[in-house]
């Protein structure tokens, strides 16, 4: 079990991504983006799987609702050297919800636990399912406990819930993220009944005090978009494992990334590719607007060079 991860989020946690925040601690649990099981199966399957190998412990999140596609996936990620596979059972989005994947999948437990099942028999890595409380008009005091029973019978043994409901009809995926209520209370108290899973709780988690204050009451903690707007609340996590920290100046992470950066964009990357995780790094200090304006604007040309980055650092 992992007491910290990042969630998978889309457009933000690409391979690069993970790769910076991986240099806050090597224990924390990084996600990919959200990738439909039909993409690793009939699309570009090497641009959506290649990772670095300093990414483990990395899960793959998968999107879908077909058993047998969603197995296939698992197994190919797993050739892969993914961690762990996670089913998506939380994204409320128009477009997730006609493809009958994320959470609408809530008000299916039965097929949820069928996907479970099929991936289960297809890897040997740990299947896991990130989902909300519920759905729309849904009693989670009922619903939720039901799917975590089910889902739990068919071979899962790690929930990750999300502590809001998301509201399918008249709510959009930005809105669903912040308006429904966070009820960490129902969190707390479905770990306290199913002793025997590992409860990981996600939404609205934005320092590492209150992670410290979360897994007095659950096994794990998610956060989202509190490390990709300040990822230097990250480099306190170390704290969490008994470890010494990595980095203890901003500069130094970013040096470090930057060796990476390099490596990349002589295999043909462009830096404005490389450089969206940095963005954050600087907030609350002084000339964080430099900072993030030189990132925003220069490096993200398709002719940057590092240089640039290099003196950007010189004058924070």
């Amino acid at each position: 079990m992992y007491l910290l991860s990042i969630a998978p989020m889309l457009d933000i946690t690409d391979r690069h991504c993970r790769v910076f925040f991986r240099l806050f601690s090597p224990h924390i649990r990084l996600y990919t983006e959200m990738i439909h099981c039909g993409a690793i199966l009939f699309g570009d399957r090497e641009r959506f799987l290649a990772h670095d190998q300093s990414e483990h412990p990395v899960a793959i999140q998968l999107g879908g609702s077909d058993p047998q596609q969603l197995a296939q996936a698992a197994a190919i990620a797993e050739d892969y050297g993914y961690d762990e596979v996670n089913l998506n059972v939380g994204c409320p989005s128009d477009r997730v919800q006609a493809g009958r994947f994320g959470a609408c999948l809530m008000a299916e437990p039965e097929l949820v636990a069928q996907c479970v099942y099929a991936m289960r028999e297809a890897v040997n890595i740990p299947v896991t399912v990130k989902n909300r409380i519920g759905i729309d008009e849904q009693d989670p005091h009922t619903s939720l406990w039901k799917f975590v029973e089910m889902v739990s019978e068919a071979g899962c043994s790690e929930f990750i819930v999300h502590a809001r409901k998301a509201w399918l009809q008249g709510l959009s995926p930005r809105e669903n993220r912040s308006i429904p209520p966070l009820d960490y209370a129902l969190v707390y108290k479905l770990a306290r009944d199913f002793p025997q899973l590992q409860i990981c709780i996600n939404g609205g988690i934005n320092s590492l005090e209150e992670v410290r204050e979360h897994l007095q009451q659950v096994d794990g903690v998610m956060m989202g978009r509190a490390p990709v707007d300040n990822p230097w609340l990250l480099s306190e996590a170390h704290s969490l494992y008994g470890d010494r920290a990595p980095y203890t100046e901003r500069r130094d992470v970013v040096l470090a990334y930057a060796r990476y950066i390099e490596r990349q964009m002589a295999e043909g990357v462009w830096l404005k590719h490389l450089v969206p995780p940095l963005m954050g790094l600087y907030k609350g200090q002084p000339n964080a607007k430099f900072w993030r304006r030189t990132l925003a604007e220069k490096c993200r040309t398709p002719d940057a060079k590092i240089d640039l980055l290099y003196a950007a650092l010189d004058k924070m």
